[in-house]
């Protein structure tokens, strides 16, 4: 597979020509070579948005809203070729895959509907004849950045919220899966999005922090929006925060599952499989500390441990229908291998899987995990997850916010008003009571706490995120002033 960079809707050659190439994690091969775009690709992306910003501000709702539904239907409608393009480029099963197109087409009509909800109020003032209000307008340039792991439904939001709110976008794709976030921007095209109101740049990973730089240091560009690792979202903020620039971050997790004595354990047990190791474990919202009170402990950890041991293991592009396919990079072997390691060795037990191979491991249950292990708090962004036995529900609750993290939790539990209360102490920027962590749906806001950032994705708390608040009054002609 091939692709090329995207600017006033025509696909280009980066500067030079330039390539760089995604190579397969476990097999060695190709899997798309795409362009390689350098700081003059870049500015010219952000000079095209620049541009079409002077005409897109002042488009209706209507035609934002038309877009909207168009491309959400234009994305539909390569479903085959996401499924086919994120095995593999991302090692996604189908499911994966699939569930991302879902979420993102439901993501462009939630967004339509907001085309129209970009409000502002009047406001009583003490002046006679005078009429205060505030309204709400777009920002101008904003730069996306975001990551692999969710390849549509993270682009989605990144492109579509700022758009609809009259903004240009300038679209960074991840190094990952340059194809993937291609196909996304030519659903837009094919919907009728003017050019230049989004453009697509991807650049090779040696170059990424130069051409980023450029991107956040140019005066047009006005808010960043980042989803990825708490580790780069902070370059990210020092960097824009150099500029006067605001961020929506959205970034690193380690979602609690908390099972409470009354939970219902088989129920929680799906909801642990489906969060643990849905796409291998690497989503930000993954369940990798399952916090269980010790009097249901061994039968959750052996129920658990069976169903995991039951999941399909195998290469997405050949078997569609396997859960468990290779992690991103073969890298990741050697660095959950650590964590495993150093977590036996202070006293904890395989409930099942165990060592990875390169990019390829199978699902794997860590139990009488404890404070002092790295697994304990380090993301594990694989197919790991960690059991955490407690006694009674304070001393849940404190396990389950031990961590630098405050993304997505859950809380199993019989009796709904204890769990909800249980709910309520949770620092997570989102808790599903008897649910799995791993949710989402384009009109509740998403977002997290602590390290796992800050700023809110979906529903209408987006809104803020990609518009300036203005005041503006209308006053008599004719005034005293007392100077």
């Amino acid at each position: 597979m091939e692709t090329q960079l995207l600017i006033d809707n025509e696909t280009r050659a980066a500067q030079g020509g330039s390539t760089f190439e995604r190579i397969h994690p476990t097999s060695g091969s190709v899997v798309t070579r795409a362009a390689a775009g350098s700081v003059s690709d870049a500015n010219a992306a952000v000079d095209s948005a620049v541009k079409a910003y002077k005409i897109w501000r002042k488009s209706s709702p209507s035609e934002r809203r038309r877009i909207m539904l168009k491309a959400a239907d234009a994305l539909e409608a390569r479903t085959p070729a996401f499924i086919e393009t994120m095995a593999a480029e991302v090692g996604a099963s189908a499911l994966w895959a699939g569930f991302n197109v879902f979420l993102a087409a439901n993501l462009f009509r939630e967004a339509a509907g907001l085309a129209t909800q970009t409000q502002g109020e009047t406001i009583p003032t003490d002046k006679p004849g005078t009429l205060s209000m505030t309204v709400r307008q777009p920002v101008g340039v904003i730069l996306s950045i975001v990551p692999w792991n969710g390849p549509v439904v993270l682009a989605a939001r990144a492109i579509a919220y700022p758009i609809v709110c009259g903004n240009t976008v300038v679209f960074r794709a991840s190094e990952s899966s340059p194809r993937t976030h291609m196909l996304v921007a030519e659903a837009l095209v094919e919907a009728g999005l003017p050019p230049g109101v989004l453009n697509l740049l991807s650049n090779a990973p040696k170059d990424a922090p130069e051409v980023i730089d450029a991107l956040i240091a140019h005066p047009a560009v006005r808010r960043i929006n980042f989803t990825g690792s708490t580790r780069v979202g902070r370059i990210i903020a020092e960097k824009a925060a150099t500029q006067l620039k605001r961020c929506l971050l959205e970034l690193g997790g380690k979602a609690p599952l908390v099972v409470l004595d009354d939970a219902d354990v088989d129920e929680a047990v799906k909801a642990a499989v489906f969060g643990a190791f849905l796409y291998q474990g690497q989503i930000c919202m993954s369940t990798e500390r399952i916090v269980v009170d010790e009097s249901i402990a061994d039968e959750f950890v052996a129920k658990f441990a069976v169903s995991a041991k039951a999941l399909p293991v195998g290469d997405p592009s050949k078997n569609p229908g396997c859960v468990i396919g290779p992690m991103v990079t073969k890298d990741s072997g050697p660095r959950l291998n650590s964590m495993l390691e150093d977590a036996v060795a202070k006293g904890a037990k395989l409930a099942c899987g165990g060592h990875a191979s390169g990019a390829e491991m199978p699902a794997t249950i860590v139990d009488h995990v404890k404070p002092g292990m790295k697994i304990f708090d380090e993301e594990t962004f694989g197919p790991v997850t960690t059991v955490v036995r407690v006694k009674g529900v304070e001393e849940a609750i404190a396990m389950a916010n031990d961590t630098a993290y405050g993304l997505s939790a859950g809380v199993f539990g019989r009796d709904v008003m204890r769990a909800l209360d249980v709910a309520m102490q949770i620092d997570s920027g989102s808790v599903h009571v008897n649910g799995a962590t791993v949710q989402n749906e384009a009109q509740a806001p998403y977002g997290g706490t602590k390290h796992s950032g800050y700023g809110r994705f979906d529903g209408r708390a987006v809104i803020d995120e990609f518009t300036e608040l203005k005041w503006i009054t209308l006053e008599p002609l004719k005034q005293d002033y007392p100077v």
